[in-house]
């Protein structure tokens, strides 16, 4: 409640910050903020090459043609993956800066979750707008989309509140984070489908907090089915998991952020 109500007090800097901060990664390049959106797909063109031309032979799946199944999933991943990676250093890597004001320390994970946040939102929009020309009109399932949408942006804070105070304390973490941020991301729904698996290794992949994101997105874009209900129990669980790590991160952020200016 302590860091909620922080966040609180700070939501209008936190938006300000956030995007300045898109603006300022890319002031040095040509293109600017282009390139939030270049990168990402010139990734889902070389994905498509490979794990949908090349392994799959361009093969549908479930009716679905196989890029617009990947790009639901994937452009979750995207953010997710942009924003843990710089929300786990944004604490020791700005630190200095704001050492010396009165300045909520936890507003710093949060506007740069916020940031890649603003992106994300262009970025499902632009998907949107390929989906509309592809026949996916919208549909009433939008609604679920932007649950899934805040899902998302919960657990990319969760965890960047959690792995940005570890790695404050240990530089490690950081490394860790984006190793396990790949293996998650190859043994997740994404790219491939877990149906030739074992029951047994698909019950084990289910926990995988990507694999309920992707598919949550690809069931209010594409197949039209209420996966919130339908799989409740993921909902549950996943629900469960944001609160335990927004809470474990909450309380050691607020233990250990007197003693950050020791580690750093």
């Amino acid at each position: 409640m302590k860091l909620l109500n922080e966040l609180w007090k700070s939501k209008y800097l936190v938006l300000r910050l956030a995007f300045f901060k898109v603006q300022s990664d890319n002031r040095n390049n040509f293109l600017g903020v282009l390139w939030e959106l270049l990168n990402p797909a010139i990734q889902i063109g070389m994905y498509w090459f490979v794990f949908g031309l090349g392994i799959r032979g361009n093969a549908d799946v479930g009716g679905i043609p196989f890029v617009y199944w990947m790009l639901a999933g994937i452009v979750m991943w995207f953010f997710v993956n942009a924003a843990i990676t710089e929300g786990t250093k944004s604490i020791f890597q700005k630190y200095n800066l704001v050492a010396k004001m009165n300045f909520p320390l936890t507003a710093i994970p949060a506007y740069v979750v916020m940031s890649k946040f603003y992106v994300h939102i262009i970025m499902v929009s632009l998907m949107i707008f390929v989906f509309s020309i592809a026949g996916y009109m919208p549909s009433i399932y939008y609604f679920q989309l932007l649950y899934f949408m805040f899902m998302t942006y919960l657990f990319a804070f969760a965890v960047s509140l959690l792995a940005s105070t570890l790695a404050t304390l240990i530089r490690d973490v950081q490394m860790l984070v984006q190793a396990g941020l790949r293996i998650l991301f190859f043994i997740s729904p994404i790219l491939w489908l877990p149906n030739l698996l074992p029951q047994s290794i698909q019950k084990i992949i289910m926990l995988n907090p990507f694999y309920y994101l992707a598919n949550g997105y690809r069931a209010s874009l594409l197949y039209n089915e209420w996966y919130i209900f339908e799989q409740w129990p993921l909902t549950l669980y996943n629900l469960l998991l944001v609160i335990g790590l927004f809470s474990v991160g909450s309380i050691l952020h607020f233990k250990m952020r007197d003693r950050f200016a020791d580690y750093i």
